[in-house]
């Protein structure tokens, strides 16, 4: 086998990756192995530069690093570009690094798996990290009509619904606040999807928000991808739920096809992820 992409972020132990990528990599017959390396920030730079030794297909970047990968590499796609963040590199022939964020089109396709379309809806994101950029991309672009985002300060929300903004040709309603402003209670009232884009609850313990802030007319979203103490309490309040685990994939698949041109198993990689999150609980 031939390590020749993996996972690069901080921490990396908990992902379902390598499962769901070697599955799809087995599928084909190819002797490639995804395998996980843990990068801390100092580290960056080095690890990404590895990448573009003979033999290398490139990898996904997660927490903390898709916003910081961004200027270690040598051309973006649009989606990319816009958002300001990267989830998958790929070597080129000759050397060179491409970045692409598989990560918009594979929430778009997660909601789609549960039927729910955003155009016209109010949503409300929690977090603005590199998933939160690419989520709140492609619910302005898919024409929600409002988004809130809520973050521990304004400035980091603000900055990411400027950018967005500007990829734009429709106005929609955009707000951003902190987690301690009265508001964030009648916003979610109002709202009919609540997504947490922010790590709490990676780790078993924790949810961004008070349980009581969850109503039964919401779709609630967790980008990650086992049952979180957010969406237990989300499901107990009477609300729709979906875990990060179909992003997961449908991102995954994505990022397959970029680093080999083949057509990505998909519900080989689903079944893979699912059996490997099952033996971890």
């Amino acid at each position: 086998m031939i390590d020749s992409v993996g996972l690069i972020g901080d921490p990396v132990d908990h992902s379902l990756s390598p499962a769901m990528q070697n599955a799809a990599f087995r599928h084909h017959g190819l002797p490639d192995s995804y395998v996980l390396w843990h990068t801390p920030e100092a580290e960056l730079g080095q690890r990404v530069a590895i990448l573009r030794a003979e033999g290398m297909r490139g990898a996904n970047v997660t927490i903390p690093h898709k916003t910081a990968v961004v200027p270690l590499l040598d051309a973006l796609d649009p989606v990319a570009e816009a958002v300001g963040a990267a989830n998958t590199i790929v070597r080129l022939p000759d050397g060179r690094l491409h970045g692409s964020n598989t990560d918009v089109q594979g929430f778009q396709r997660a909601l789609s798996a549960v039927g729910f379309d955003p155009t016209g809806k109010r949503v409300v994101v929690l977090g603005a990290g590199g998933a939160a950029r690419a989520v709140v991309y492609g619910l302005l672009h898919a024409e929600a009509q409002s988004l809130a985002l809520v973050t521990r300060s304004v400035e980091p929300a603000e900055a990411l619904l400027s950018d967005c903004l500007a990829t734009l040709d429709s106005d929609p309603s955009l707000l951003a606040l902190p987690f301690d402003n009265p508001e964030l209670r009648q916003v979610i009232v109002e709202a009919d999807l609540l997504i947490n884009a922010t790590p709490v609850g990676l780790d078993g313990t924790g949810s961004p928000i008070a349980d009581d802030l969850i109503h039964p007319h919401l779709l609630v979203v967790d980008l990650i991808y086992h049952a979180t103490p957010f969406l237990r309490a989300a499901a107990q309040r009477g609300a729709a739920t979906q875990d990060g685990l179909e992003m997961l994939v449908q991102q995954g698949a994505l990022s397959f096809e970029a680093w080999t041109g083949l057509a990505a198993p998909v519900d080989a990689m689903r079944a893979a992820a699912q059996q490997a999150l099952k033996e971890r609980t």
